[in-house]
């Protein structure tokens, strides 16, 4: 079976990953135009993952495989994004991640990856739907990014927003995680 064309948008943002972090970690402060283009390679990501998602809820293009790839492809983005640029960190300008923010961040996605990997090998099927908190988690992850990239002073607003709704999104997909691991397999 072929593709739809929103999984193909995706797995094109998938594969822009490896050219972002490339380009940030050759990033060097006598090469400033490399933040510009890591962030239009970040902006291109982001927007094609409003693409696909239009795409497929008004092409009738949902299928089981975007349901999977598209939050893969948010995770392989964001987590990249936030090692990359904890890692240059003071390269780009004296606006850097803290050590925690990082962490907290992978954490959740870590904890979420492994509770979804016991919920597909309990019940064989695995059910991905995103939330409104794990969407506004998302959004503040991108722009805690941008942020960074843009070396905005007031990024460290979007940090502490972006750590409580890990948090609260994390508690939340755990709490729904454990709810469908009480019920039988069947």
């Amino acid at each position: 079976m072929a593709l739809s064309f929103a999984n193909k948008v995706t797995i094109a943002r998938i594969l822009a990953v490896p050219f972002f972090i490339i380009v940030l970690l050759y990033y060097l402060p006598s090469r400033e135009y490399l933040r510009l283009v890591a962030l239009g390679i970040f902006l291109l990501a982001v927007i094609s993952d409003v693409i696909d998602g239009y795409i497929a809820r008004t092409r009738h293009q949902k299928t089981k495989a975007g349901s999977i790839l598209d939050p893969v492809a948010d995770k392989f983005l964001l987590i990249s994004a936030f090692i990359c640029l904890y890692k240059i960190g003071s390269l780009l300008g004296p606006i850097k991640f803290p050590l925690w923010v990082v962490l907290i961040v992978i954490s959740r996605d870590v904890i979420l990856l492994i509770g979804s990997m016991i919920i597909y090998m309990v019940h064989g099927d695995l059910n991905i739907v995103p939330t409104r908190w794990g969407k506004a988690t998302t959004f503040f992850q991108i722009l805690c990014v941008i942020g960074i990239l843009m070396q905005w002073d007031f990024s460290f607003v979007f940090w502490y927003c972006a750590v409580l709704l890990t948090v609260i999104s994390g508690v939340g997909y755990i709490r729904t995680g454990i709810k469908v691991l009480n019920v039988a397999p069947g």
